[in-house]
This record gives C-alpha cells, sequence and structure tokens, in this order.
C-alpha cells in the first residue's frame, strides 16, 4: 500500500502526514556512509571498541560524580539512592544470600527508582572511600527492598545501610569480548559479517539466500502454518524468518512482535532445528520468550542469575535445574567434605598441611568438572536457550554454538550488544524490533553523537535491507491508534480490534464517548528542583490524582489497569508523594498497583487507561525530552480503552509533530475544557 492511498484511508488531513523520521529526533544518528557500511571489519572494530570505551567511562565518571558531589537530597530526590536502611537476612535464592533492607524507623521506604535485576552497591556512608558489597534487586514493596549478594556484609544487623546505584563493567567487557571475535578471521564466530557489515552491493538478495547451516536443519520457506494464530503479515514474516538468513521484522505498538518471535521458535523447535537461542536486550522482554515458548510446550532454558527472572519462571532457570539434577548431591558431599577439611586446616603443619591444601584444590577441580557436566547435560537437552544480549556470555552457554540466534527488543539493544550472542556461531540471524520507538538507552553524549544510540536493526534497514512489517495492532482503541499510525508509520496500520471491543472507560466525561482520546489544556507553569534538576508541574499532578479518582468512582478500571506516564523523573517523584499521601499504592490501599512511570518504563507494556503528563510549560515553549518522536509514539500507543493528555497547548505548539497532534485533537474536538471546572 503506497502512503498516498494510506493518507486517503485514514481521511486526508494534513497533519497525519508522516514526516521525515529523524525530524526534531534528539536521539536520531546522522548516518554518514562509512557509519552504514563497513569495507573492513578492523574499522568497524575501532569505531565501536571506542564508542563503549566512551560508555564505560562516561558512565563510571557519572557514578564517581554522583558520589562525591551530590548531596544526600538530590541522590534521594533522584531515586539513584537509599539512607539509613536497617539490614537482616532473608532466606537464600538458588544459593545466594537475601537480604532485605528497611527504612530504619519501620515506615514506607522514601520514593526510588530500584526495581528488580538493577546492580546496586551496600556501603555505610562513603561508598568512595569504603570498600562495598554489589548485589542484584530481587523487589521491593512499600516498606522493604531486597537484594541478592554473594557475600553478607560484615555486621549486617549493626548499624544503618545506604543503597546507591551502581555502574555495569560486566556488559562493557562482553561487548569488547564479542568486538574482538566479530574482527577476527580466524575466530569463526559468524559465517554473517558481510551481511552484518553490509559490505555487499546487493544487502536485499545476500540476505535473503537460505542459511549456511545442514539441510535438515532449515525449515523450509513453505513450511505449513495452518492451525497457527497468525494475520497476514505475521505470516509472511515468520515465512521469512523460517528461511532466510537475515531477517528483520519491525513490530509497531500492539502488534504482536512477540507472538510472532515465539511462534518463529515455536516451529524450529518442533523441526529439530536446535539449539535456538533467544534474546533480548531486557530481563522482561526475555522472560516474555520464555513464557510463551513454555505455555507452547517447547523445553526453553533460561541462563542467567534467577534473581533477574520473574517468580512464576524461576524453574526455568539453568539454576533451578542445576538444582535438580542427579549428580547435585555428588557437589554437595564434596563440599561439605572440602568444608571439612578447611576447618581442620588450622591445627595443621608442614606436610599434613600441604596434603590438606592438595585436597581441597583436587575437590574444587573435582567440583567444577561435575558443575560443567551437569550444565552440559541440562543445556543438551533444552530446545530453546533464552538470556539476555549481554547474558549470552557467560561462561556457562558462550563456549556452545547457536546456528539460529533470534534477537527481541533488538532496537533497545546497542550494536556491540547485540554481537555478543551473533557471535555463539549465528548463521541464521532474526532481529524482531521497532526503529520508531525508543532507541537504545546511552549514557556517554561522546558515544550518542559518533552513532552508539543507532541499533544493527536500524543500521540495516539504512543500509538496504527491508524489515517485514507487521501491520495489524490489536491493543488500540481505533481513535488511539490513527495518529500514531498516520504521523509514524504512513498510515500504513490496520486495526485488528473494534470500538466495540474497547469501549471508553466510564467515570470520566470524554469529549467524544465513541473516541475516547482527550487533551486536557493546563495552564500551570512547570518547576524544576533545585537539587536533582529534573522538571515538575503541581498543577497537572493535581489535576492527574483528580481524573484516576474520576476513573476509580466510574467502576469499569481498577487502579492497576491505569498507568501514569510523564518525561522526567520530577514529576515521577511528586505524583509518586501526592497518591501516597491521598491513600496509597500498597496492597489494599485506594490505588492498589497504579503505575506511575517514564515514557522508557512503559514501553512494550499496555495499561487499559493512560494518563499522560507532559509537564513542560514555559514562556519560551522550551519542550525538551518531548521534542523525541520516538518517545511520543510511545507514550501515545500504551492505552487500549482510553488516552488522556494534560499539557500546555502553547508549549507543545512549538514542536512540529506535537503541533499536528493538536491540530487532530481539535478536528476532532476531543479537548477536555470541561474538566478544568469539574
Amino acid at each position: 500500500m503506497n502512503l498516498e492511498d494510506a493518507h486517503g484511508r485514514r481521511g486526508d488531513v494534513r497533519r497525519l502526514s508522516p514526516s521525515s523520521p529523524a525530524e526534531n529526533d534528539p536521539h536520531a544518528v546522522s548516518s554518514s556512509i562509512s557509519r552504514i557500511r563497513w569495507s573492513r571489519r578492523q574499522d568497524h572494530h575501532a569505531h565501536y571498541t571506542t564508542l563503549i570505551r566512551l560508555e564505560l567511562e562516561d558512565e563510571l565518571v557519572a557514578v564517581e560524580e554522583r558520589l562525591r558531589a551530590w548531596s544526600d537530597r538530590r541522590l534521594k530526590d533522584a531515586g539513584i539512592a537509599l539512607f539509613r536502611l536497617r539490614g537482616r537476612t532473608a532466606g537464600w535464592l538458588f544459593g545466594e544470600r537475601i537480604l532485605s533492607f528497611q527504612s530504619e524507623g519501620g515506615d514506607d521506604l522514601p520514593w526510588h527508582k530500584f526495581g528488580q535485576g538493577d546492580i546496586v552497591s551496600i556501603s555505610r556512608k562513603r561508598p568512595w572511600l569504603e570498600r562495598s558489597t554489589e548485589g542484584t534487586v530481587l523487589d521491593r514493596s512499600r516498606r522493604r527492598l531486597r537484594v541478592v549478594v554473594n557475600d553478607t556484609p560484615d555486621d549486617l544487623r549493626q548499624g544503618t545501610w545506604r543503597l546507591d546505584r551502581a555502574a555495569n563493567r560486566v556488559a562493557h567487557d562482553r561487548m569488547r569480548e564479542a568486538l574482538d571475535a566479530f574482527a577476527s578471521i580466524d575466530e569463526g564466530a559468524t559465517p554473517l559479517d558481510d551481511v552484518l557489515l553490509a559490505s555487499l552491493h546487493d544487502l536485499q538478495a545476500s540476505s535473503e539466500r537460505p542459511p549456511d547451516i545442514p539441510k535438515h536443519l532449515r525449515v523450509r520457506a513453505d513450511h505449513p502454518l495452518e492451525g497457527r494464530i497468525l494475520n497476514g503479515s505475521q505470516r509472511e514474516a515468520v515465512s521469512a524468518a523460517l528461511s532466510r538468513r537475515l531477517t528483520l521484522i519491525q513490530g509497531p505498538p500492539g502488534t504482536g512482535k512477540t507472538h510472532t518471535a515465539v511462534e518463529i521458535l515455536t516451529i524450529m523447535a518442533e523441526h529439530g532445528s536446535g539449539p535456538i537461542l533467544a534474546t533480548a536486550d531486557s530481563n522482561v522482554a526475555v522472560d516474555n520468550l520464555l513464557q510463551g515458548l513454555l505455555e507452547r510446550g517447547v523445553r526453553a532454558i533460561r541462563t542467567g542469575q534467577p534473581v533477574k527472572v520473574r517468580d512464576e519462571l524461576r524453574e526455568a532457570t539453568l539454576d533451578a535445574h542445576l538444582a535438580e539434577h542427579p549428580l547435585k548431591l555428588d557437589v554437595s558431599a564434596i563440599q561439605d567434605d572440602t568444608r571439612e577439611i578447611q576447618r581442620g586446616m588450622t591445627r595443621l603443619k608442614g606436610r599434613e598441611k600441604g596434603l590438606a591444601h592438595r585436597d581441597v584444590n583436587r575437590n574444587w577441580k573435582e567440583i567444577r568438572a561435575l558443575e560443567r557436566r551437569m550444565i552440559e547435560e541440562v543445556l543438551d537437552r533444552a530446545q530453546v536457550i533464552c538470556a539476555t544480549c549481554i547474558g549470552t556470555g557467560h561462561h556457562a552457554v558462550a563456549e556452545r554454538r547457536f546456528p539460529t540466534v533470534l534477537i527481541d527488543e533488538a532496537t533497545q539493544a546497542t550494536e556491540p550488544a547485540c554481537l555478543v550472542p551473533i557471535v555463539r556461531g549465528a548463521r541464521q540471524l532474526i532481529l524482531v524490533g521497532d526503529h520508531r520507538q525508543l532507541p537504545p538507552t546511552i549514557i556517554s553524549q561522546r558515544a550518542m553523537r559518533d552513532g552508539l544510540g543507532m541499533s544493527l536493526f536500524e543500521r540495516l534497514v539504512e543500509a538496504g535491507v527491508e524489515p517485514f512489517l507487521l501491520a495489524k495492532q490489536y491493543r488500540m482503541h481505533p481513535a488511539i491508534s490513527e495518529f500514531p499510525s498516520a504521523r509514524f508509520y504512513g498510515g500504513l496500520l490496520d486495526d485488528g480490534v473494534t470500538a466495540e471491543d474497547r469501549p471508553a472507560p466510564a467515570g470520566f466525561i470524554w469529549p467524544d464517548w465513541d473516541r475516547p482520546v482527550a487533551f486536557v489544556p493546563v495552564e500551570g507553569l512547570e518547576g524544576t528542583d533545585s537539587e536533582s534538576q529534573s522538571r515538575f508541574n503541581p498543577e497537572e499532578a493535581s489535576l492527574v490524582l483528580r481524573l484516576v479518582e474520576m476513573l476509580l468512582e466510574g467502576g469499569e478500571v481498577g487502579a492497576g489497569e491505569i498507568g501514569i506516564i510523564t518525561p522526567y523523573n520530577g514529576q515521577v517523584r511528586m505524583l509518586s508523594d501526592l497518591f501516597d499521601g491521598a491513600g496509597g499504592r500498597g496492597e489494599e490501599e485506594p490505588f492498589e498497583g497504579l503505575e506511575i512511570r517514564s515514557v522508557d518504563g512503559y514501553q512494550g507494556r499496555e495499561k487499559e487507561v493512560i494518563i499522560f503528563s507532559c509537564v513542560r510549560a514555559n514562556d519560551e515553549g522550551e519542550v525538551g525530552f518531548l521534542s523525541d518522536r520516538r518517545r511520543l509514539n510511545v507514550a501515545l500507543t500504551r492505552a487500549r480503552r482510553g488516552l488522556i493528555v494534560l499539557g500546555h497547548p502553547s508549549t507543545l505548539r512549538r514542536d512540529p509533530t506535537w503541533a499536528g497532534w493538536l491540530d487532530w485533537v481539535e478536528e476532532q474536538r476531543l479537548m477536555a475544557w470541561h474538566v478544568l471546572g469539574m
């Protein structure tokens, strides 16, 4: 379908016309030909090695700067540190100790950004001077935070502790190793180097070639798909992914990209194409793949730290399988024997002590050999191995070879991160993502300027590989999807749901009950926190509280079905405090389950109703983060049944994309002026 036909089908509205994807996008990367196509792998290696070094350096500098220069209040307001915590042990998780931290007085913890899987530093008062303990957040509640550690800090119950967000050196090291492997001719890391470097004249034709794997492992392009729950565009993408050596699948919001990825993996597993490596940038996305595979009866194993895996999926982790392995008893017996020898060594001298050391070393060698055997046996039984991109560099899978690799969320991962699974021997590669949504998260502005923010998926699209577009969305009421479809996808998205499937929820008085989108104009000006320098808007915040109360009074949606999105941590904090003061969001409290997050925290997620607080309202017309088209696309496409946007009209109109959306809102008569008088 051409764009002209698409615009006509949506209604010939000028403001819905798509503009250049890079227009007004601060994360867009200048696509100089030298960074899209690489004729020499050495140049590619040098370029990206420099970029990941800059990223690590700037992350370490940022962490050091925060720890040394920021006041405790600023760290607390930014949500990246917690102070005066009492600690205690709270059980075990597959051999690792769980620590529980609460505020000194047992009160609610202050607002913070720590979540499952985050790496934290545990110290007393000055982590830049003290010996600190590194841990991983297991879970959180209103009054406690649980962290998994290898070693318990001394005197845990004595005095108080602080938690700080820590830098991730492991990711850098594994990306550097992957770049080294990709650049080495002798390494044999992947035969896809020519297509990934985009050094070929006809890249599209090369990507369509069959994968260089034995014929009995290949799945034919005409593999029967009857009985599979797939629409036309999903079916086309699946058929291509099964038979080509490189496939890009673009999944706009609500089009079922993870469902499509799971179907591809399931068919390959049933065909016996394994071992297959299924990865994604985030633990959440990997868990989604794992859950889909397990529901289809696929033997899938999740590697990585169990602490980073959803509780209901932990029985599918490698650690859980190892705990049930028959050889586990032998390992435990040798470990007990080793500890017994070590306890008695203090009484030994001379030759006897030397012999004891020899026995300990021999035992540890035997333990490591048994553990390697156990890991091999567990993974050999798996049809699909699931891990994060960086997690595939772990020793448990690093030495194995995977002819087929699928990367979900490929547009949120940097190119070096994608190379970590690819250099595990990929001969058939499927990248699933959407370069019209959020790009990789980059800390270093130097690395961003030189192209680290452009994903491998996006670079290959720029180089000429045509992605398969999943063209039917099943999430949003057609009125909610209308503007994003036209503005960001050329009008090529169809609706797989009707207005009757997504009725407007009661409680809020919609300007048009048949089109549950509303813009609430708010004239109050923004503020800036003197410590954290983050933006907030008190008038918008108080109005958000009133809107949520109205929706709950309507009785058709619960607090857990409502999501609040805002681009600024200052507003997240203000809203969190506001709702906690109005009754709370904990168990059996009025707003139980209500989620208040930044735009980045909502990628890949959905709610029945989304309330988006824009925050920015100033005489200069500065919109900041709001000018990022990809963030706007994500924010406008999370809602299933209703979307309410609060903002300052004159400020938002300074941005062309927002101006287009406001024009569309006015034309559709979706301005909610009446809310201000309620």
